[in-house]
């Protein structure tokens, strides 16, 4: 009956006091109100009315993320600026210990070296210089926030809202900027049309020269060609007959042959070399004498009338 009482107890104090610690997390655990150890992930007994847990801390990236903070630039203008910090805990008794509220720490940190950063910043490098602030915090926070355990992995500016005077004058820089760029783009079009319409026509032209050039080297050829052949076809003429053995008779009429077509046309001119007349007035003289070779048909006599017969009437 005592032995079922007392492991009744035993259960009783024991089972609440069995803790499972999950992935990713720590349990800091006190013994009599200073630190002990740091659980793992896993199963673990404390002893009760002597230990407690201090504190859960979860070991995953955690993101922070901090409202608009206003700031002012170089340049005396004031912006609004929320940042996003991710950040993870290394160490379970640092961040337990080290300082109150580390989270609410880290966030107001963020703000005061977000305002030192941009401080120095004019308008126009602050808009523009989002890596380098990018980076700058991330140093600092995270060398300011390994005492406390914590990690900082990055840090972002979300939004940069300037004044809406600043901006409605931004609006307007970048109209005036863009209507430039327009302007600049149409001139190099223009430019670029006109090059190219130039070099067109210098081409045609070119084009048009080279082509007259072949034309008229083509006739000449051609011409010379054809010359070339008939010199050639008369010259193979006169061999041809050379060869063939004829007469003088035959040159003479060939002769004549080329009078002939020399006088074909109008204007022209002959000129007779003195063989040729020579030549000429022979064959008249034999033609007269003989009568070989005359065309022209002599007259025939006119018949004469029939007298009339005296007797017959």
């Amino acid at each position: 009956m005592w032995f079922v009482i007392i492991l009744a107890l035993l259960l009783i104090i024991v089972i609440p006091n069995i803790r499972i610690v999950p992935q990713a997390h720590e349990f800091v655990i006190e013994f009599l109100g200073k630190y002990k150890t740091t659980w793992g992930a896993g199963l673990h007994v404390k002893i009760p009315l002597l230990e407690r847990i201090s504190k859960k801390i979860t070991l995953k990236e955690q993101v922070l993320d901090s409202p608009p903070q206003p700031v002012i630039t170089k340049d005396n203008v004031t912006m609004r600026i929320d940042t996003v910090v991710y950040f993870r805990i290394f160490d379970a008794k640092l961040y337990t210990y080290g300082v109150v509220n580390p989270i609410n720490a880290l966030e107001n940190l963020t703000a005061t070296t977000l305002r030192n950063l941009v401080g120095e910043l004019e308008l126009d490098g602050t808009l523009t210089s989002r890596d380098t602030i990018n980076g700058k915090m991330t140093a600092i926070l995270d060398d300011a926030t390994d005492q406390w355990g914590i990690k900082v992995n990055r840090v972002e500016l979300k939004n940069i809202i300037p004044p809406e005077e600043i901006q409605s004058a931004m609006e307007k820089q970048m109209k005036a900027e863009r209507d430039r760029r327009e302007t600049l783009l149409q001139a190099e079009g223009h430019k670029a049309a006109a090059i190219t319409r130039a070099e067109g026509d210098k081409q045609a032209m070119i084009l048009a020269a080279e082509g007259e050039r072949d034309a008229r080297i083509a006739r000449a050829e051609g011409e010379a060609k054809a010359i070339y052949l008939a010199k050639k076809a008369e010259a193979d003429g006169l061999k041809a007959l050379k060869d063939a053995g004829v007469d003088a008779a035959v040159l003479e009429l060939k002769k004549y042959e080329a009078l002939v077509n020399m006088s074909n046309g109008t204007a022209s001119k002959l000129i007779i070399p003195t063989d040729a007349v020579a030549a000429v007035t022979n064959n008249t003289i034999f033609t007269e004498t003989t009568g070989l070779g005359d065309t022209v048909q002599p007259a025939k006599p006119k018949a004469e009338p029939k007298k009339a017969d005296p007797c017959c009437d």
